[in-house]
C-alpha cells in the first residue's frame, strides 16, 4: 500500500520574499518597509521610507522596528544596500520608525508610551 502526504491544512502566504537590512532575515515584502536613497553624493544622502513602493532608485528592505533600525545603523548597512558612500541622513526613516512604535505600544496596552527616538539615544550612548 502507497502511503501519500496529505496536503498542508493552512495555506502557504506567496510573495516577493526580501531580506531585512536590519535583522537579515528573509521576509515577505509586504511585512518590510522599502527605503530608498534621495540627494546626491556630495551633499551627502537622505533615507527616506517609501511604504507605497514606487520612488525611483536602488531600495532596501527592513523591519518597521526601532530594533532593525539599531542594527542597520550599527552594521552599517544602509550604505552598502542603497550603494551610497559616507554615513546618509536616516532622521525621516527614524522618525517613521519612533511613530510606529509608539501606535504599535499604545495600541497594546491602551495608554501612551514615552518612547525616545533613536538619534537621541545614539546621541546618549555617545556621550
Amino acid at each position: 500500500m502507497v502511503q501519500h502526504d496529505l496536503p498542508s491544512v493552512r495555506p502557504e502566504r506567496t510573495g516577493p520574499v526580501r531580506t531585512c537590512v536590519g535583522c537579515r532575515q528573509r521576509t515577505l515584502a509586504a511585512e518590510l518597509l522599502r527605503i530608498v536613497a534621495r540627494g546626491s553624493e556630495p551633499e551627502g544622502c537622505v533615507v527616506v521610507p517609501d511604504p507605497r513602493r514606487r520612488l525611483p532608485g536602488r531600495g532596501a528592505w527592513m523591519h518597521p522596528t526601532a530594533e532593525c533600525l539599531n542594527l542597520a545603523v550599527r552594521r552599517r548597512a544602509f550604505g552598502r544596500a542603497l550603494r551610497v558612500s559616507g554615513g546618509p541622513d536616516i532622521s525621516a526613516l527614524d522618525q517613521l520608525v519612533g511613530s510606529m512604535t509608539e501606535r504599535s505600544h499604545s495600541d497594546l496596552d491602551g495608554r501612551t508610551p514615552t518612547v525616545t527616538s533613536n538619534s537621541e539615544k545614539n546621541r546618549h550612548e555617545h556621550s
